[in-house]
């Protein structure tokens, strides 16, 4: 996926202080075993003078040069083998004074073979997530506290459904898209009245990927297409770029949660935007979690036949029923 200059920024920043913080590990452990083992300091300064040694070789190149490094190296390997022993003798591991990496992979470079490691990826998906503070708002969001009591049981007529048996078919059917993330085929579109748990189920499933370091994105409907708008029609180039970098962040993060569709005022402009936002995510294979209190008759009308089809055939629609949990909670 393409980079955030910003963000990237920021991740390479947090991975900078895991590298000092390791670094600063490291040479207290040197500190306190020269300390307490005076030995491991003299092998320690025996070993850097055979690194000296070694560059002083390699500069001269003298005639038995192969000779020489084949004594630097025994030198080398029985001095190790000491340092070894010495740590095992004051029970500590002998890799305790080796030099510290979170990942080594890369060794806290950040760099892998073919571009950023997989390190730097992760943290710069953190950053991408953090912005989902706002859907993350109650701090309970997962599905074990997706609470089934709430909906009625019983056969409700007028909506020709058992409310609490849908209810379970969107709890199941989130849960599996989440554990399966990224590996999985198809998107998801929550429907219903408001209050009924839309929101709290898309915030379990972005807990959940957001953990696996996937990156999520979330905004409502009037707020993210409304950055399309202002893309095109930003006032100034400050505008304008912070804009261009939050549409980006919304086509090409691995997970889009487009919460409250239809609150918003329609409009061409906002139509379009939903087009280009559904069309180009599902085009590229990322995938996105719409809720919405529209039935898929009046998304139809309201956004036309293009976006219904590509929501009626891409989309699993889970629809809800019930009465308002929020007012039932209060209550």
């Amino acid at each position: 996926m393409p980079y955030d200059g910003q963000l990237l920024a920021r991740a390479r920043a947090e991975l900078e202080k895991t590298r000092a913080e390791n670094e600063n590990e490291h040479t207290r452990r040197l500190r306190l075993c020269y300390a307490r083992i005076p030995e491991i300091a003299h092998i320690d300064s025996e070993m850097r003078e055979q690194m000296r040694s070694l560059l002083r070789l390699t500069i001269r190149r003298p005639a038995d040069m192969a000779q020489q490094l084949a004594a630097l190296e025994r030198e080398n390997l029985e001095l190790q083998a000491q340092r070894a022993e010495k740590l095992a003798e004051n029970g500590l591991p002998i890799d305790y004074l080796d030099d510290i990496y979170s990942c080594p992979k890369c060794k806290d470079t950040g760099n892998g073979p073919s571009g950023p490691c997989e390190c730097l990826d992760r943290l710069y998906h953190q950053e991408l997530t953090k912005e989902l503070g706002v859907l993350l708002r109650q701090g309970d969001e997962c599905f074990e506290n997706f609470d089934l009591s709430l909906y009625p049981d019983l056969y409700d007529p007028a909506r020709r459904c058992v409310p609490r048996e849908l209810a379970e078919i969107a709890l199941m059917s989130c849960k599996k898209f989440a554990e399966n993330f990224p590996a999985v085929s198809s998107n998801l579109l929550l429907q219903g009245a408001p209050g009924l748990g839309k929101t709290y189920l898309s915030a379990c499933v972005a807990r959940v990927v957001a953990k696996k370091g996937c990156s999520v994105c979330y905004d409502t409907a009037a707020s993210a297409l409304g950055a399309f708008e202002r893309q095109k029609f930003a006032r100034s180039p400050e505008e304008q770029e912070q804009a261009n970098r939050r549409v980006e962040r919304m086509l090409s993060c691995d997970l889009m949660i487009l919460d409250d569709l239809g609150t918003e005022m329609i409009s061409p402009m906002s139509v379009s935007a939903l087009y280009t936002l559904v069309n180009s995510r599902l085009v590229s294979g990322r995938k996105t979690i719409i809720s919405t209190n529209l039935s898929d008759e009046e998304i139809e009308r309201n956004y036309g036949a293009q976006i219904a089809s590509r929501l009626a055939g891409e989309f699993i629609h889970l629809p809800f029923a019930g009465e308002d949990i929020r007012r039932l909670r209060r209550s």
